[in-house]
């Protein structure tokens, strides 16, 4: 069978059947293991368990004693992985969580990868699901409460069409939760992630020297550091974890302050001539801010962690002065 790994093909075990590997034995398997998150996640990991990635992209700096298939997910090939293997659990990462220039991929990525690899789970057995959503399925609007809670209905689709795949697959997600009760199924969404290994649209814009500002709004925005969010996912991993969960980071504060902190130059735009000018520069590619995000300058999107912090015990680690001047590290 070719599998399109990037290292020496894996034989299977003689000595004894995938089904009866022991309990240590059982891989991770994690989806886009490739990129920034995947591999600052695989390094924390693949000390304590067996890793399998899953990811087209190379996985540069692999660790040797990672299995890395370059192969697509939604491929009967990876289908094989969990066939052969007695998998431990599943981590997926491997969604586009911002819109992109690639028109329907988005779409086919999100939600028929993730179908495809929750099947394979509920077929051969996998107990334990991770998969990591966003808080920005919420949507930034004006009738938002203060702190929304996982019961809050998904609204960012309704003014950021580019959205509907996520959150089309945060309810998919969300169903094979309540269908498969013998699976502990973890959904996780986090506030704005950022760190010196983030490049998300959030990220790059509070790293812009001048970054536009709507004129007359000044938003809340809640912030997580990328090693806490790394840490979410591990408390995940732990027997009995189940649900969804919003991760949010060790406080709020308004994007005035947050662009001061870093010593940026803010640009104020009138919000009608706002959209028309980012769409533009979007199509362009000339920046890296799609013009969908344009609400969460405007108004407010803020999630109550509660219950993480009850049920999985999460607390951030980093200050919010930390999470903040995380951007002004050298980006790795």
């Amino acid at each position: 069978m070719s599998t399109g790994e990037t290292r020496s093909r894996p034989s299977r075990p003689a000595a004894r059947r995938p089904k009866d590997r022991a309990p240590e034995e059982r891989p991770l398997v994690i989806t886009g293991i490739s990129g920034n998150l995947g591999r600052l996640l695989a390094r924390r990991l693949h000390t304590r368990f067996p890793i399998i990635g899953i990811d087209q992209r190379p996985f540069e700096g692999r660790p040797k004693d990672i299995m890395h298939y370059a192969i697509d997910a939604r491929r009967r090939k990876a289908e094989d992985i969990f066939r052969h293997y007695r998998v431990r659990a599943l981590i997926h990462l491997g969604l586009l969580h911002r819109p992109t220039r690639f028109g329907n991929l988005h779409r086919d990525f999100n939600v028929e990868g993730t179908v495809k690899l929750l099947e394979y789970c509920a077929k051969h057995g996998v107990p334990k699901v991770v998969l990591l959503s966003s808080a920005y399925a919420y949507g930034a609007r004006p009738d938002n409460s203060n702190f929304l809670t996982e019961e809050a209905p998904l609204r960012g689709g309704e003014d950021y069409p580019e959205e509907r795949a996520l959150i089309e697959w945060d309810i998919y997600a969300q169903n094979f939760l309540w269908r498969h009760p013998d699976i502990e199924c973890v959904i996780l969404r986090p506030v704005h992630v950022v760190g010196p290994h983030v490049r998300n649209a959030p990220s790059n814009y509070l790293r812009l020297s001048h970054p536009p500002v709507l004129l007359g709004f000044d938003p809340m925005v809640q912030l997580l550091h990328e090693d806490d969010l790394i840490q979410a996912v591990l408390l995940s991993l732990e027997p009995g974890a189940r649900g969804v969960f919003n991760i949010v980071g060790p406080g709020e504060a308004p994007l005035s302050s947050i662009l001061a902190e870093l010593g940026r130059q803010p640009v104020p735009i009138p919000h009608f001539l706002a959209r028309p000018l980012l769409s533009r520069l979007w199509k362009l590619g000339v920046v890296n801010f799609p013009p969908g995000e344009l609400p969460h300058l405007r108004y407010q999107c803020m999630v109550d962690g509660r219950r993480a912090r009850e049920a999985l015990g999460f607390r951030p680690q980093r200050s919010l002065r930390d999470t903040i001047r995380s951007l002004l590290e050298p980006t790795a």
